[in-house]
């Protein structure tokens, strides 16, 4: 906490009011924004969502899948899955661009909660139908965690890849939260901290300033903690499944990844040990991955939360990254887990 304080003063003594204040994002299709380049949805409250759908025809598909992407990503990262497993399964890919980033609007009141009611609005706007699956991965993994608390009658099955976890979550047991933040490089521990504990706009400074950025995580400094094998699956996705990198915080960082990380690491609106079995007739399924090898989501306490859930199905993968998903035989094979038991 000490180290987070000497920050905060600092980023108040060498920055002026100016350089404190989060600027007005750069709005789609406004006069000073960026361009609409991608389909949307406009939702009930005004707001627009970007979404770009993939595999089978949705009309064809056996199944639906709306597609939750991570921190700073967007609609545009795909999932490697072999084609002859979508064709087989008849599988539709829905993927959107969460709030502020890409094409998307910004809303400023954007929260946990919030973003389950925006997939549920996408479903409803383009006609997904009464129910469809979900998945998520890494930092969508906490969007994830909201579908489950406020529209698991929505929802025909869930799946969870190496997801987001809040290391000050009450549910978590003893110093399992202090500790697994510990074990992360410093780059985590400090802007993870600030995240939690400072106002809103010295972790906008924190974020944006030139005096400490080789200690915050960043975009581009977060393969830090990629494994070796992590490092190969990523250069392989930016060559054939990524597009469009420039998009992301094209509407400003504020609005997408930084604010991603203070919604994610605040006081959320309820603790996932509160969330009932969505499926208790077993009528669908929980699906959770998680890599042995993480360095980023600490699999202590997926583990943890999947004991304390024992509806979810919890696969430990012993040789798995944070980027295992986005290996295009493993995906495959996790798909058909997912869709088919």
């Amino acid at each position: 906490m000490i180290i987070v304080i000497i920050i905060a003063l600092l980023g108040v003594m060498i920055s002026g009011y100016k350089a404190l204040k989060p600027p007005p994002p750069k709005i789609c299709g406004s006069p000073n924004g960026p361009p609409i380049t991608s389909p949307r949805v406009k939702l009930n409250d005004g707001r627009h969502l970007a979404y770009r759908e993939d595999g089978v025809p949705k009309h064809k598909a056996k199944y639906k899948i709306i597609v939750v992407h991570g921190f700073a990503s967007s609609k545009e990262q795909r999932i490697p899955a072999p084609k002859d497993v979508v064709e087989e399964l008849g599988i539709y890919l829905l993927h959107f661009d969460r709030a502020g980033y890409g094409d998307s609007d910004p809303y400023p009141s954007r929260s946990v909660k919030s973003e389950a009611f925006d997939v549920e609005q996408l479903a409803d706007k383009l006609n997904i139908g009464k129910k469809f699956y979900v998945l998520g991965s890494s930092l969508g993994g906490y969007v994830i965690w909201s579908c489950l608390k406020y529209i698991p009658h929505r929802l025909l099955g869930v799946g969870l890849v190496v997801p987001f976890v809040n290391l000050w979550w009450p549910c978590l047991p003893g110093n399992l939260g202090k500790e697994s933040l510990e074990k992360l490089p410093k780059q985590y521990q400090i802007t993870y901290k600030i995240a939690r504990y400072a106002p809103s706009w010295i972790f906008y400074w924190w974020m944006t300033n030139k005096w400490f950025s080789h200690l915050r995580v960043t975009p581009q400094l977060n393969t830090l903690a990629f494994t070796q094998k992590d490092l190969q699956i990523e250069k392989k996705c930016q060559q054939d499944y990524y597009y469009g990198p420039e998009k992301i915080e094209q509407q400003g960082a504020y609005e997408s990844v930084i604010r991603d990380l203070l919604v994610t690491y605040r006081r959320w609106e309820f603790d996932p040990l509160d969330i009932a079995n969505p499926f208790p007739n077993n009528e669908g399924s929980v699906h959770l991955w998680q890599g042995y090898q993480d360095k980023i989501i600490p699999y202590q306490i997926t583990r943890f939360l999947s004991n304390k859930l024992p509806w979810i199905n919890y696969h430990e993968v012993a040789d798995g990254g944070h980027m295992f998903f986005f290996h295009p035989p493993t995906c495959g094979s996790m798909l058909k887990t997912f869709l088919l038991k």
